[in-house]
């Protein structure tokens, strides 16, 4: 793959001592695009991060960037401008002094300099900012600070190291929606570490899940969302996560506490798993008995607590008020909302998937 700010990481091993951080990763970024970088605490993403922007360099394996081989290049060496969680902000300078730093290290002309930061400020909205230290902004100019300092240096590729987790809920909304319209307007690549699911679901064009040092996954939000590839990933995409529930097979039918579901087994298969989101489970007067454990109310919408013979589910409904603790209602599923699983290797069955 090349052009202006892609990203090409092939088999690409990181050890520390006997511990293997990354087992061997493979992906493709390509020019222009927004790739986040999903997974838990530990499951290398940052690991890869780091590698990107040379802070480290990989055991095994090569990096490209627009197709040439830059594993060996230290991180001054490569076209890449990097936002930490910390923001990582100078305290004793100002805005505009913070924001012109890269720009003086290489420098440019002082005229010069002074109208890219002008530009890069009024981007992130916050040229009014520009006379007060970081200590005096919030932690939302905070952020936008440190990204106003990344545009400057107009580098091919943005990394963003989990930049809204020290913001409080509704900034964190409010800085998501604009992260999104400033890369759309700035068209440079950008790859997003997080371990929010939602972060990545909402920002990314396409993602790829890690977990223990191995991608699992790679594809659109919709794709991943909508096509888990094995038990692992659909129990970590989704808030609620789809509930995943034991199985038997009887004569080619997947059945739940003893109820046939209307999907068809794949031949052969032993151990069955039955995911269901609970934005899919069906509360009514049909289908497999169960009993409302608990009822959550989000204000616009609530969430089931559902136990059945021989396991639980969650549901999302549209009115809490119209449940009760210890309510009988019957669940049932459309076949097109029924995902089947491998119980053993955990892998997806049937015919989409990946």
């Amino acid at each position: 793959m090349s052009g202006k700010g892609s990203v090409r990481f092939q088999r690409v091993v990181r050890k520390h001592g006997d511990f293997i951080a990354l087992k061997g990763i493979d992906f493709d970024i390509r020019p222009g695009e927004f790739f986040a970088l999903l997974g838990p605490s530990g499951s290398g993403k940052s690991t890869t991060l780091r590698l990107m922007a040379g802070l480290d360099k990989p055991t095994e394996g090569q990096i490209f960037f627009d197709g040439h081989d830059v594993t060996s290049l230290d991180a001054q060496d490569r076209d890449v401008a990097m936002v930490f969680q910390s923001y990582a902000l100078y305290p004793h300078m100002t805005v505009a002094q913070n924001i012109a730093f890269p720009l003086e290290m290489a420098k440019l002309p002082k005229a010069r300099i002074g109208a890219e930061v002008a530009e890069a400020a009024r981007k992130v909205r916050i040229d009014h900012l520009l006379d007060r230290k970081p200590g005096q902004l919030s932690g939302g100019q905070q952020q936008r600070c440190a990204l106003a300092r990344a545009i400057v240096r107009k580098a091919g590729l943005f990394l963003l190291d989990e930049p809204l987790s020290n913001l409080d809920a509704k900034l964190r909304l409010e800085t998501r929606a604009e992260l999104k319209k400033l890369q759309r307007n700035l068209g440079v690549t950008t790859v997003y570490v997080t371990h929010d699911q939602e972060e990545a679901l909402t920002l990314a064009d396409r993602m790829a899940v890690f977990m223990e040092g191995e991608i699992v996954q790679i594809g659109s939000p919709a794709e991943v969302f909508a096509r888990p590839n094995s038990l692992d990933v659909a129990a970590f995409i989704g808030s609620p996560p789809m509930n995943l529930m034991q199985a038997e097979i009887r004569d080619g039918v997947p059945c739940l506490a003893g109820h046939p579901l209307p999907v068809t087994a794949p031949v052969g298969t032993g151990g069955i798993v039955v995911g269901v989101r609970p934005s899919a489970v069906v509360v009514g007067d049909s289908g497999i008995p169960c009993t409302v454990d608990l009822v959550e109310n989000l204000g616009d919408s609530g969430i089931l607590d559902l136990t059945f013979d021989g396991g639980t589910a969650r549901a999302r409904i549209g009115d809490p008020t119209l449940f009760a603790e210890g309510q009988r209602l019957h669940m049932s599923f459309a076949s097109r909302d029924i995902h089947l699983f491998d119980a053993v290797s955990g892998r997806r069955l049937g015919q989409d998937a990946p």
